[in-house]
């Protein structure tokens, strides 16, 4: 039988998913959860210094993306390795942060290099700002996910009308990215909601 409290103590977190904690290792809450995380660290690595080496024909804004999901990744690491609701922040907020970065790049993808619009950058880091004051404040899980959905929302239109100027392989990874994302959300719903129910079946499985 796992351990109830581990290394990191009991959780602090405001979220504690469906996976046994402790289950497989003391040192690590969720231990699923956490390793698959490494396709939110490793690939942005090698993406971002890829990108960094061929910095004459890539534009800072991209590497700056690679580098935002690999914070996500880190973050959401620390929060499922602990179940802290330190680290549960360094999981959510950089998911907030990193969302602007992307939102920034795509509504620049027809900028000419070198031109920035301050306006968008101030409008984009007061949204994140505000929501951060508000989330950090109330403690609501709900305010996250409606203020994270809305950027998701704005990056799937901008990053539809992107690719529908691109060739049919770009409109393809939208596509693809779109089913995946979806199917992902799908699933962390079903976790997040009806976890005591598919513990109740995996008990008498």
């Amino acid at each position: 039988m796992a351990p109830t409290v581990g290394y990191w103590g009991k959780p602090t977190s405001t979220l504690d998913w469906c996976e046994t904690n402790y289950e497989v290792s003391f040192y690590i809450a969720e231990f699923w959860n956490t390793i698959s995380n490494l396709m939110m660290i490793i690939p942005p690595i090698i993406a971002a210094r890829h990108s960094w080496k061929d910095s004459n024909n890539t534009e800072h804004r991209v590497t700056l993306s690679y580098l935002a999901l690999l914070c996500v990744g880190i973050g959401s690491w620390c929060f499922h390795m602990t179940l802290r609701y330190e680290m549960q922040l360094l999981d959510e907020l950089p998911m907030i942060w990193g969302s602007i970065v992307f939102v920034y790049a795509l509504v620049e993808a027809y900028t000419p290099p070198g031109v920035h619009h301050p306006k968008l950058i101030l409008g984009l880091a007061l949204y994140c700002f505000f929501v951060t004051v508000i989330y950090v404040t109330m403690k609501n899980p709900i305010i996250h996910q409606i203020a994270y959905g809305f950027l998701v929302l704005i990056l799937l239109y901008k990053a539809t009308q992107v690719a529908w100027k691109c060739d049919k392989w770009s409109k393809q990874m939208v596509v693809f990215g779109t089913v995946t994302y979806a199917a992902g959300f799908l699933l962390w719903n079903i976790d997040n909601h009806f976890c005591f129910h598919l513990g109740y079946l995996m008990f008498f499985s």
